[in-house]
């Protein structure tokens, strides 16, 4: 399709993508990207100018796209305080305090939606996020002493001695973010999170939004 516009108009063309990831796999997102690459590069016409942007919220695809050299990887967790009240501010209808929204929340718009459906029901959210991200019995018995300081601040996954296993399967269930650069705008999309341990936000390590958190905790407290 980008390629049909480029020759019929020969201007301006962005492309995004948004989680194309999860359907065409870890191993072919580099592939996806280089093609995006390919289209600036080797356009079928001359146009005046071009910008591609893929999404995704695959975690594990960062480290199969950042190992090229024709990627930039840039980090976003959630909205910032500002924008996300402007969006809660146009549900309608009886909602909880902003403030306490905002805590459990991080930001996220989807999890803010999530909400919404459920009738503002935290249990069923995380039941669902317990679910859907598979946190087993098995999960936490093996790994219960590192998710338990995890909980308590995600940076504990930075030691040298936290678990590549246990990390790469946080990582692959999309409940944390692994190896977060500085706060430098730079690097970022929108503005970079400072650290905060309400929000389950370390200075390297941070859980996808305190709900994915609280799905972890929830799970270590009813399985023995």
């Amino acid at each position: 399709m980008a390629k049909e516009l480029i020759k019929a108009t020969r201007g301006k063309i962005a492309v995004i993508v948004d989680d194309a990831f999860q359907i065409l796999g870890v191993k072919e997102s580099a592939i996806y990207v280089k093609a995006l690459l390919n289209l600036i590069e080797y356009p079928p016409e001359s146009y005046e100018r071009i910008v591609t942007i893929a999404a995704t919220s695959e975690g594990i695809s960062k480290y199969e796209i950042g190992r090229h050299r024709w990627a930039y990887i840039d980090v976003m967790w959630n909205m910032p305080r500002g924008g996300f009240e402007q969006l809660y501010g146009q549900i309608s209808g009886d909602k909880p305090l902003f403030e306490d929204v905002w805590r459990i929340t991080g930001g996220n718009p989807k999890a803010l939606g999530q909400l919404y459906e459920a009738n503002w029901s935290i249990d069923s959210v995380v039941d669902r996020i317990i679910n859907e991200r598979v946190i087993t019995p098995r999960f936490i018995s093996r790994w219960r002493g590192w998710l338990e300081e995890a909980v308590r601040d995600p940076d504990a996954l930075w030691s040298p001695d936290a678990p590549e296993e246990l990390i790469n399967e946080l990582v692959e269930k999309n409940l944390i973010i692994y190896f977060l650069p500085e706060r430098n705008p730079e690097f970022w999309i929108d503005e970079p999170p400072g650290r905060d341990p309400e929000l389950g936000i370390g200075k390297y390590v941070a859980w996808q939004t305190p709900l994915h958190r609280e799905a972890v905790r929830r799970a270590l407290q009813d399985i023995k």
